[in-house]
Parts: structure tokens; C-alpha cells; sequence
């Protein structure tokens, strides 16, 4: 029968004494570190996700603060258009808030575990300084897309729905990131445009949009007549059950834009819903080229003084006799 040496029994707890930091202390630290960063990433993570949904119908918390530079917003809800918008934007938002709380926390985590193991980190922090230096002069366009789409969606320059131009592409907005910005032009090419590369940005759809049409009539015509012929026809439409809604302001005439030897252009300018402008100066311009029709107001001769046109003299007969002069001699 074997035995046990008294010491032998003693060995493990007293290793376990000498040693109870690196066993049991240390472990517990690092996962009580490790649990409490993912808690508070999860509420932190929360927060951010109730400021930034939308309740009952109401802009977002996060957006309250910021500036938002859509007018006539009455106007812009019933299509949709403002909410999404709304939407996209507190989204983008959240998403960046949300991941730079994970990456703060999970750097004060990580730098605590290490502490706890008792690695020094002044020569750690000294080279991830070397590395970030590295990767900053590496990765800046990268870092200046990023900058330059946080402080597109802060001071809502554009989102989706919205017709913009960015100089090199112009179309309707699909999607809108930190990094690039998606628009799919009338053509149904999409164009993928890098936020930092972005000089001017020109909005077609914010507010509201304008209907400028240039309409030439002859040189010849009544500018008067044919002026309030156009005005009718735009307040007739403005007044239209269909196109009501569309008109924000009554349409205006603003007088003679050009004159030349052929033709003399008159401009109608009306203020409309935005998005809408295309579709009603279509419309508008079939109207009033209809009209101007059933006025006979583009006539191509110049009007008589005496208030009729004048007939050309008829052509003579070639078989006919000349005519005797009334002093010439008789026979």
C-alpha cells in the first residue's frame, strides 16, 4: 500500500496561495473587464439607437440639435420624401456614433487586460503611435472621405430621394455613406461618387424648385397678347384639381428675356413642390404652344399699318394685249 508524503498534499494549495493572483485574481479582473465593456457598449449602443429612431411621426432626437435646411416640411411629408430623408440621415449618424463607441471601448478594454498582465504599455502605446502615423499619411483619402460625409449628413446638404449635382454626375440620390455617395442619373447609370472628392454639390430638390420657361414667339407677334395667354394658361393649370397641389406660389410672367430679328422670348417662371419641375414645365409647355396656336399669335409676316395684311398684286397674263398708255397718239 502506497503513501502519500505529507507534503504532497500540501503542494497544491499552497501553489495555489503563492500563486492566487496570476490563478484566480487576474482572470476574474480581465473578465469582469471584458463584461463589463460589452455592457456598457450594449446600452451605450441602445441609447444611440432610440435617438436615432423616429417616434410618432417626429424628427429623431439626434437630429433636434442640427440644423435642417428643408423648407416648406408641411409640404414634404405627404410624399415621403422628408421622412426618408429624416431617416437616412439619423441612420448614417447612429451608425458612426455607434461604431466609435465600439472602438473607444474596446481599446480601453484591451489596453486594461494588458495592464493586468502586467505588460508594460509605454513601449505598446509608443509603436501603435509609430503605426497609426503610418497608416494616417497611407489611408488620408480614406480618413477625408469619411470627414467629408459626417459633415455632409450634419449639415443635411443632400439625402436620398433628392436630384443633385456633382458637377461630373447629376442624378437622384440612392444611398448616401461616410465614404461615397450612390445616384442613378436619367440615363439609369449609377455613379458612385467619393465624398472627399466632392468640391460643389448643387441640390435641385430642396425646399422648393422653380419652373423657368423661355417661350419665343415671332419678332412680329403681340408680346402683350401673347404674354397674357401664356398667364392664363398657367393660372388654368395652377387651378386644375390635378395640379393644385403642385403650384406653392401663382406663376408669374416676368416680361421680355431677349429680342432679336426673328423671334422674341418671353419668360414664365412658377414656383412648384420640388422634384415636381420637370414634369410641370412639360406639361406647361404643351399648353401654351397649344394656346398660342388657337391665337395665331406666332404669325411669320409683319402686320399691316392700315390693320390688314396686304395682298400681293396679281400675275399678269402672257397672252393678254399690253396695256396702251392713256397719252399715246390714236389713229
Amino acid at each position: 500500500m502506497s503513501t502519500t508524503h505529507p507534503e504532497g498534499l500540501l503542494s497544491l494549495p499552497k501553489f495555489v496561495e503563492d500563486h492566487s493572483k496570476v490563478i484566480i485574481e487576474t482572470p476574474i479582473r480581465i473578465v469582469l473587464i471584458i463584461l463589463v465593456t460589452l455592457v456598457i457598449r450594449a446600452l451605450l449602443h441602445r441609447v444611440i439607437n432610440r435617438a436615432v429612431r423616429p417616434t410618432g411621426g417626429k424628427v429623431p432626437r439626434i437630429l433636434r440639435p442640427l440644423r435642417e435646411r428643408v423648407q416648406n416640411s408641411a409640404l414634404l411629408e405627404g410624399s415621403g420624401l422628408q421622412s426618408q430623408r429624416r431617416a437616412q440621415r439619423a441612420a448614417t449618424i447612429g451608425s458612426v456614433l455607434k461604431s466609435a463607441v465600439s472602438f473607444t471601448m474596446f481599446v480601453i478594454a484591451f489596453l486594461l487586460v494588458l495592464s493586468e498582465l502586467g505588460i508594460d504599455l509605454a513601449p505598446f502605446i509608443a509603436g501603435t503611435s509609430i503605426v497609426g502615423v503610418a497608416l494616417g499619411f497611407g489611408a488620408q483619402n480614406i480618413v477625408k472621405d469619411f470627414l467629408s460625409g459626417m459633415f455632409m449628413m450634419l449639415e443635411d446638404q443632400y439625402g436620398v430621394g433628392d436630384v443633385i449635382d456633382f458637377e461630373k454626375a447629376t442624378g437622384t440620390v440612392e444611398s448616401v455613406g461616410l465614404r461615397s455617395t450612390q445616384l442613378r442619373d436619367v440615363n439609369g447609370t449609377v455613379w458612385y461618387v467619393r465624398n472627399g472628392e466632392v468640391v460643389r454639390v448643387g441640390n435641385k430638390s430642396q425646399g422648393f424648385a422653380q419652373v423657368v420657361l423661355d417661350i419665343p414667339i415671332d419678332a412680329w407677334a403681340d408680346v402683350d397678347k401673347a404674354s397674357q395667354a401664356m398667364l392664363d394658361v398657367a393660372n388654368e393649370m395652377a387651378d386644375d384639381e390635378g395640379w393644385s397641389a403642385v403650384f406653392l406660389q401663382p406663376p408669374e410672367v416676368q416680361g421680355v428675356e431677349s429680342i432679336t430679328r426673328e423671334e422674341t422670348v418671353i419668360r414664365l417662371v412658377a414656383r412648384v413642390r420640388p422634384l415636381e419641375q420637370w414634369r410641370t414645365a412639360r406639361e406647361l409647355r404643351r399648353r401654351i404652344r397649344d394656346r398660342l396656336d388657337r391665337l395665331d399669335i406666332d404669325a411669320h409676316l409683319p402686320p399691316d399699318p392700315k390693320g390688314s395684311t396686304p395682298e400681293p398684286p396679281p400675275a399678269a397674263d402672257p397672252a393678254a394685249e399690253p396695256p396702251v398708255p392713256s397719252d399715246a397718239p390714236t389713229r
